[in-house]
C-alpha cells in the first residue's frame, strides 16, 4: 500500500543499481531518512559515501510516517525519570529538540521545499482515568525545564478532559525533505544505488565487504540503517525489541480544515492526527490502531479509523490508506551507535518507537561523530550495546520465548506453514493486507513469499 508521501518518489529519476564492485569510506545500508541523513552529514565532511537501498529511496518506513517533528513522544518523561533518571530524561528531551532545530536549519541552508510548518504538539485524553497521568507528565517535564502546559481545549472537533502542550514543534513532508538531502549528497560526490539488496556483511582484514545481490562494496565503516538490523549476530537485537504495525488514512474532510497542532491520545488504542498540505487543500491524516506485527488482527483497522473520523467529520472522504511498521525497544529509547563490541566500525540505528523523524537526525549525528572520532553528548543514553535490566519483564520473557522457538523448536519440528528466513519462525497470514507476517521479529512477505520487510533478506517458500 503506497502512502501519500510516497507519491513524491515517482517524481524523481530512479538511481541505478549496483552492478560492479566498488570501494568507499562508509557504506550505508538502508535508504530511509536515517541512512540519507547520515550520508548527508558524512558527505559534507568529505567522506566517500555509498548508500544502498533494496527498493526505492524512502519507500518503506520513512514514507509511512506521520511526518511529525517533536520531542513529545507520548507520555514519556515521567517514565524516563523513573526508569533512567532525571538527567537522562533531560538529555533525551534536548536531543530531540536539537534534532528539530537541525532539520529546520538544513531546510534553510539547502533551500528544501518540504511543507515545513511550526506546530504545537499535544497529548490529550477524553477519559477521566488518564487526566492524572497527563498532570504527572507535566510535573515531570517541569523538573527538567520543559515549558509544557495543561490545556482543556484543542483544535480538534471533540471535547477532551485534558492535554499536555509542547510549543515550537513541527511537521513536514518527509520524502520531499529526503530528496532535498539527496541533492546535497550527490553534489558532494556521494553515491546512491537503488534496487540493490544487501545480503550480508563480511569482515576482511580491517575492512568489510557489503555483499549485494550483484556486487560488493569494500569499506572501512558500515552503517546499518534498515529499521530492523538485517544482521542477526552478534548484535542480538531480536532479544530486545519487536516490530509494530500502524494504520493510516488520509481524508478530505470537505470542510475548511484548520489545525494549529499535531495530536496523539494518551490511551489505547493510539490515535494520531495532523493536517497535510497538498496545493491549496488541507487534508486530515489519521493514524493508529497499531498492533504487534504477526499477531492476530482483530477486525479491520482501516474501517475503525474511517468510522471514528466520520463521527466528527461526517462528509470525510478517504484519499489514500497505508500501513507502516517500526521497531519498539523494550526500554523506550532507540539503539544508536556501535552495532556490537566485536564488530569495530559497524554502526546501527534502530528501535525508534514510532518517533523516527527526530530519531533519524539524532542517529545521523551520533554515528557521524563516531566515524569522525568526535564526542557526542547524547551518545551514552542511546548506546546500542546497553545491557541494563529491562523493567518490561513480561515483554522481555515473551521475546526470549519467541527467540528460543524460532531458533530451536520450529526448526526441529518442521511445518507446512511458511517460515521466516530470518530465524525460522512460523509466519502468520494477514488477510487484511494479504501478507505473510513474522510474529517473532516482524519480517513480512507478500502472498508469494517475496520478502518485503526486514530483518529477513531472503524469500520464503509458500506452498
Amino acid at each position: 500500500m503506497k502512502s501519500f508521501w510516497s507519491l513524491e518518489i515517482g517524481k524523481h529519476k530512479e538511481f541505478e543499481n549496483l552492478k560492479n564492485n566498488i570501494q568507499a569510506d562508509v557504506c550505508i545500508v538502508g535508504g530511509g531518512l536515517t541512512g540519507i541523513s547520515t550520508a548527508y552529514y558524512l558527505s559534507k565532511q568529505g567522506k566517500k559515501v555509498v548508500l544502498l537501498e533494496k527498493d526505492r529511496i524512502c519507500s518503506r518506513t520513512s514514507s509511512g510516517t506521520t511526518g511529525k517533528l517533536t520531542s513529545q513522544h507520548g507520555l514519556i518523561y515521567k517514565y524516563l525519570e523513573d526508569e533512567h533518571g532525571k538527567e537522562n530524561a533531560k538529555k533525551y528531551f534536548e536531543a530531540n529538540e536539537e534534532a528539530i532545530k537541525n532539520i529546520e536549519k538544513i531546510i534553510s541552508i539547502e533551500n528544501i521545499d518540504c511543507d515545513f510548518e511550526k506546530k504545537n504538539a499535544y497529548v490529550y485524553t477524553c477519559f477521566e482515568k488518564d487526566v492524572e497521568k497527563i498532570k504527572e507528565e507535566i510535573e515531570a517535564t517541569k523538573k527538567i525545564g520543559i515549558n509544557s502546559e495543561f490545556v482543556q481545549k484543542i483544535d480538534l472537533p471533540f471535547e477532551i478532559l485534558g492535554a499536555i502542550k509542547f510549543q515550537n514543534q513541527a511537521q513536514f513532508h518527509p520524502v520531499k525533505y529526503a530528496y532535498g538531502l539527496i541533492k546535497s549528497i550527490i553534489n558532494n560526490n556521494g553515491k546512491i544505488y537503488e534496487k540493490s539488496k544487501v545480503l550480508n556483511i563480511e569482515k576482511e582484514d580491517k575492512n568489510y565487504n557489503v555483499i549485494t545481490d550483484k556486487a560488493v562494496v569494500s569499506t572501512k565503516n558500515v552503517v546499518i540503517a534498515t529499521r530492523y538490523p538485517i544482521i542477526t549476530f552478534p548484535g542480538y537485537y531480536f532479544l530486545k525489541m519487536y516490530q509494530s504495525t500502524s494504520y493510516a488514512v488520509l481524508f478530505d474532510t470537505n470542510t475548511d480544515l484548520k489545525m494549529d497542532g499535531i495530536y496523539i491520545n494518551s490511551e489505547e488504542p493510539k490515535l494520531s492526527f495532523r493536517s497535510v498540505k497538498d496545493g491549496d487543500k488541507n487534508y486530515l491524516l489519521a493514524v493508529g490502531y497499531d498492533y504487534k506485527t504477526g499477531t492476530e488482527i482483530i477486525g479491520n483497522s482501516f474501517e475503525y479509523l474511517k468510522k471514528y473520523v466520520k463521527t466528527f467529520f461526517p462528509l470525510a472522504k478517504e484519499i489514500v490508506s497505508w500501513t507502516a511498521e517500526d521497531c519498539i525497544s523494550l526500554d523506550k529509547i532507540p539503539y544508536i551507535g556501535d552495532f556490537s563490541k566485536i564488530m569495530e566500525n559497524v554502526y546501527v540505528a534502530t528501535g525508534f518507537n514510532k518517533w523516527g523523524m527526530t530519531s533519524s537526525n539524532i542517529s545521523a549525528n551520533i554515528i557521524t561523530d563516531k566515524i569522525l572520532g568526535r564526542e557526542n553528548k547524547y551518545e551514552d543514553i542511546y548506546r546500542s550495546s546497553r545491557l541494563e535490566l529491562i523493567k518490561n519483564k513480561d515483554e522481555e520473557l515473551n521475546m526470549m520465548k519467541e527467540a528460543t522457538d524460532s531458533i530451536v523448536v520450529k526448526r526441529i519440528k518442521g511445518t507446512e506453514t511458511p517460515t521466516c528466513t530470518h530465524l525460522g519462525c512460523k509466519l502468520s497470514w494477514n488477510a487484511l493486507e494479504k501478507t505473510w507476517d513474522c510474529p517473532c521479529h516482524g519480517s513480512r512477505y507478500d502472498e508469494y513469499g517475496n520478502v518485503i520487510e526486514s530483518p529477513a533478506v531472503k524469500n520464503t517458500k509458500v506452498n
